[in-house]
């Protein structure tokens, strides 16, 4: 079997990989000439651990290629953004793009899926721009949604393992669609129409945001109430029915920062809870900038200078390099925003620049600087002691008081 992947980036280059190293050919597409030229050279332009062994050995051997357009194949994968338009209206656009890309390759028995996170209907809509261009196709060619559960980090071992969720157009869809990621999935395949599944992906990244929306408010609560909010979930989650998560300094990455929205757009009078917990993630963050900016200006008071701040943490996770959403880069750069030209460091373990931040080495800053403000819990900094000359800002639970 030949398979064509639209878009090789965290989920797309990945998945294509795994399914390289299971038997199947590879076509991986994307839009930027640099993804395709690293791919091809056998180096990951993500952060993923094991994955870049994984790329060079189906490099080497013929298994994967990567180019900026799509080649006839066998089944077709959509894995490319859905961004927001306006209000947090949902952009399928993307999906459409590829999709028109690889709409003169079909051919009859062909499989047509799509993994991007989508609006309920999206894998209906492309099947009706399928179908207008091409009549001859319908009833001979098979569409399903499938969309992915990894978590970055452990992305070898979730897309082997993790149970999926298949949504065919029609029973003989969802059969071929369960053909192919039989050859790589070793969890449960669970059967299902594209419907269900398009909100099943959706569902599951917003009861994670209302599990962290409780946490977090829980946090500032606590801050007023002079508890220790680590110390109390601890305790708390003693009880043989409750597990409470850790709080932090928002919520953010391309999916349980973004998914919710795609039902609150869809449905904005009966999603309460759900548009609830995005507004108090969003609105930790800004409590954390307010918390920062205070602190400075009490440093600033009491010692008569401007305080030299360490901003630790600009991925939206830990031990990962993905900036997508993130909570910290928005606290870190609305910090900088107003600190009236006070020493600001940035750190940022995980990627070697960014194209507006300067970075400093962890040690280097934490060392270095009067206000240490934790926003990513890496595993670098876990290896820090705690400091009495210094002001810390725990958002992330490293030293957890």
């Amino acid at each position: 079997m030949k398979a064509c992947f639209m878009g090789l980036g965290y989920i797309g280059l990945p998945t294509a990989i795994i399914a390289a190293k299971h038997g199947v050919q590879i076509i991986g597409v994307d839009i930027n000439p640099r993804v395709v030229e690293l791919t091809n050279a056998g180096h990951l332009h993500i952060v993923e651990p094991g994955m870049e062994e994984m790329l060079q050995e189906v490099v080497a051997n013929g298994m994967l290629r990567a180019s900026t357009t799509p080649e006839v194949a066998d089944a077709y994968f959509m894995v490319v953004p859905t961004p927001f338009k306006g209000d947090h209206e949902p952009d399928v656009s993307y999906v459409e793009s590829a999709t028109r890309m690889v709409l003169p390759l079909l051919k009859e028995g062909d499989l047509y899926v799509i993994e991007s996170t989508s609006p309920v209907g999206t894998t209906e809509q492309m099947a009706e721009i399928i179908y207008s261009e091409r009549p001859e196709l319908k009833g001979k060619i098979h569409i399903a949604y499938c969309p992915e559960r990894v978590l970055p980090g452990n992305v070898i071992y979730e897309l082997v393992h993790n149970d999926r969720v298949i949504g065919g157009m029609d029973e003989a869809s969802t059969d071929a669609a369960i053909g192919f990621y039989s050859q790589f999935v070793q969890g449960t395949l669970h059967r299902t129409n594209c419907r269900t599944a398009e909100m099943c992906k959706l569902t599951e990244n917003s009861s994670r945001d209302v599990q962290i929306a409780f946490a977090n408010e829980l946090s500032i609560v606590c801050e007023k109430a002079g508890i220790n909010v680590w110390r109390l979930i601890e305790l708390a989650n003693k009880h043989p029915r409750v597990n409470i998560l850790q709080p932090g300094c928002g919520v953010g990455g391309h999916c349980i920062a973004v998914d919710p929205y795609f039902i609150t757009a869809a449905f904005p009078h009966e999603a309460q809870i759900i548009g609830k917990a995005r507004e108090i993630n969003n609105y930790k963050s800004e409590w954390c900038v307010e918390r920062v900016k205070n602190a400075m200006l009490r440093f600033e008071l009491d010692n008569k200078r401007k305080p030299r701040v360490a901003m630790m943490g600009l991925a939206f996770k830990p031990n990962i390099d993905d900036l997508r959403e993130s909570p910290a880069k928005h606290i870190v750069t609305s910090v900088m925003q107003g600190c009236n030209n006070a020493d600001i460091m940035v750190v940022e373990p995980n990627i070697s620049e960014h194209k507006v931040f300067k970075l400093t080495d962890y040690r280097t800053a934490y060392d270095n600087a009067d206000i240490v403000v934790f926003l990513t819990a890496h595993n670098e900094f876990k290896t820090l002691e705690w400091r009495d000359d210094k002001v810390i800002l725990d958002f992330c639970g490293i030293f957890k008081r």
